[in-house]
């Protein structure tokens, strides 16, 4: 047996069109829930304080105890007097010295030690000095010395095979007379050219020696010796 119905009766037809209104109703509700605000109901009072009673704090009043000082007992005094008899001889005499000296007064005397020129001199001797006034020089001046100093050295065979040279410096003390004395290598390169250069040193003749205050004194000179292969 088939049912039927009438088109208007018929709710399948509508079923798409109450889907969409639930939807829409769901989304408002929704909606409506998000934009719902509530106000914080006013507080009419923040409640009551109890009193809270206190109790006075009572500082006791103290007073430092008053020392007794006991007074020192009195102290007696008793003169005694010695009673001397008048018979009795007293020595009045007194012994002055005269604090002034005279011819005979004796007076020591400590020695009394004076430098003398002597020792002066001595120093002066030994004292060495390094700038002076008029600086020592060699008879005929610097282009001189040079060559003096290459035609007495002597390079040596040792060096020269080994292929060393270099600069050797030497310092030595023109006297008061000019001569040379304490020639040492300064600043050396090798045994071998250090050795030639101080024999050269020692060769040389004598010089003007140097003059501080117009006297002639000890100085300190230094002499570059060069050492070069061709």
């Amino acid at each position: 047996m088939e049912l039927k119905k009438s088109e208007k009766a018929d709710l399948e037809n509508k079923k798409g069109v109450f889907l969409l209104l639930g939807l829409v109703l769901a989304l408002g509700i929704v909606l409506l829930a998000f934009e719902w605000t509530t106000r914080p109901s006013e507080v009419e009072s923040l409640g009551t304080l109890d009193a809270v009673q206190v109790e006075e704090e009572v500082i006791p009043i103290t007073r430092q105890e008053e020392i007794k000082v006991t007074p020192p007992p009195p102290v007696t005094v008793v003169e005694v007097l010695n009673i001397v008899d008048n018979t009795q001889q007293v020595n009045d005499d007194l012994s002055i010295f005269d604090s002034e000296a005279t011819n005979e007064t004796l007076v020591d005397v400590a020695p009394i030690v004076i430098e003398t020129k002597q020792e002066e001199e001595k120093e002066e001797d030994t004292q060495v000095f390094i700038i002076v006034e008029e600086m020592p020089e060699f008879p005929g001046g610097e282009a001189a010395l040079r060559a003096f100093i290459a035609k007495s050295i002597n390079y040596p065979v040792i060096a020269q095979e080994n292929g060393i040279q270099g600069k050797v410096y030497v310092t030595f003390v023109v006297d008061k007379d000019g001569g040379i004395s304490e020639a040492k290598v300064a600043r050396g390169v090798d045994p071998s050219l250090d050795k030639e250069a101080l024999r050269v040193v020692n060769m040389l003749p004598k010089w003007k020696p140097g003059k501080q205050r117009g006297k002639p004194v000890r100085v300190s000179y230094t002499v570059p010796i060069s050492f070069v292969l061709q």
